[in-house]
């Protein structure tokens, strides 16, 4: 049978405006125009193609990566890397530094970096801000063409999630020797511009604040190439979910959440009811239906990423 579906304009999301529905969808307020300009909070029936194949995950996509797996995997080791997202919008990694251990100072020409702190402590010098020390909930971004450095700090290991847009390249400072990268030169050029912190884009968002109160943005990324937003809730305050709801799918882009606070509930096409508890990163392909829910005591919070601004809720319609 044919489907008939709805498409859901989503709108910039900012600190007064709602981040999720009652069925704790990520269909932020259409209350203020996005980076599309016109359209507002219309609703239109359209015919959207949904592929008969699901196109499923591909290594290292997982549905559900659960950091207590990653953990016991590099047990003993100081310092690894665990790629986690690779599509063709994000590419994203779990990386632990040792003690002591520090980054490049290096760039990106045309694209933001952001990371979620997830335990120990980090050191960031970021080119235009003064230098500060991210714990665990610190949401840390840097715009194109700043040059940045991080540096565990204290006695014992950082570990950060790490987001690029795909296809990114970093870039050294001609005053540094760059590293050994197979299959490229480095060639000493100039560069004009550098990246502001625009569009409510901020160094970093202590989520600490968000948890407990003081914090009211929710938008923690706002940029040509992706999106990330904050969405806080409590299962308490959901109705009970129906089985007959799908919840949405979007026709161009995958999504992916880390999971900030609490426990998270996601009905996914292809993958069932899966489960996701704090530092755990879900992944929806595109053209997957999937409908995430606060779970269980108390609230919860996850940080959605996509590859749009105004990305396309695509909901059946009845």
């Amino acid at each position: 049978m044919k489907i008939f579906t709805r498409l859901a304009l989503t709108a910039v999301l900012v600190a007064e405006a709602g981040v999720t529905s009652l069925a704790g969808q990520d269909t932020p307020s259409a209350k203020k125009g996005g980076v599309r300009k016109g359209g507002g909070g219309i609703t239109q029936t359209v015919w959207s193609p949904k592929s008969v194949k699901l196109l499923g995950w591909q290594a290292p996509h997982k549905p559900v990566t659960k950091l207590a797996d990653i953990l016991k995997a590099h047990q003993g080791k100081a310092s690894w890397t665990v790629p986690v997202v690779r599509d063709e919008h994000l590419y994203a990694d779990y990386v632990q530094m040792a003690a002591g251990e520090k980054t490049r100072r290096r760039m990106h020409p045309e694209t933001r970096a952001w990371w979620v702190i997830q335990d120990g402590q980090i050191r960031f010098t970021i080119d235009g801000v003064g230098p500060f020390v991210a714990s665990k909930g610190y949401l840390v971004q840097v715009p194109y063409r700043t040059f940045y450095r991080m540096e565990t700090g204290g006695d014992k290991p950082s570990l950060r999630f790490e987001v690029n847009i795909a296809g990114a390249k970093t870039q050294y400072p001609a005053d540094e020797a760059p590293p050994v990268l197979k299959g490229f030169d480095f060639v000493k050029t100039t560069v004009t511009g550098r990246g502001t912190y625009n569009q409510g884009n901020r160094p970093f968002i202590d989520f600490n604040n968000v948890v407990a109160g003081p914090e009211t943005q929710r938008r923690f990324i706002a940029d040509d190439c992706a999106v990330s937003n904050i969405i806080f809730g409590n299962a308490k305050d959901l109705p009970p979910a129906k089985d007959t709801d799908k919840g949405h799918f979007h026709p161009e882009c995958a999504e992916s959440w880390f999971i900030l606070l609490g426990k998270m509930e996601y009905k996914m096409e292809g993958a069932g009811i899966i489960y996701a508890d704090q530092g755990d990163i879900v992944y929806a392909p595109r053209m997957h239906w999937h409908r995430p829910r606060f779970s269980g005591e108390g609230p919860a919070c996850r940080l959605a990423m996509n590859g749009y601004q105004d990305i396309a809720h695509m909901f059946e319609a009845h």
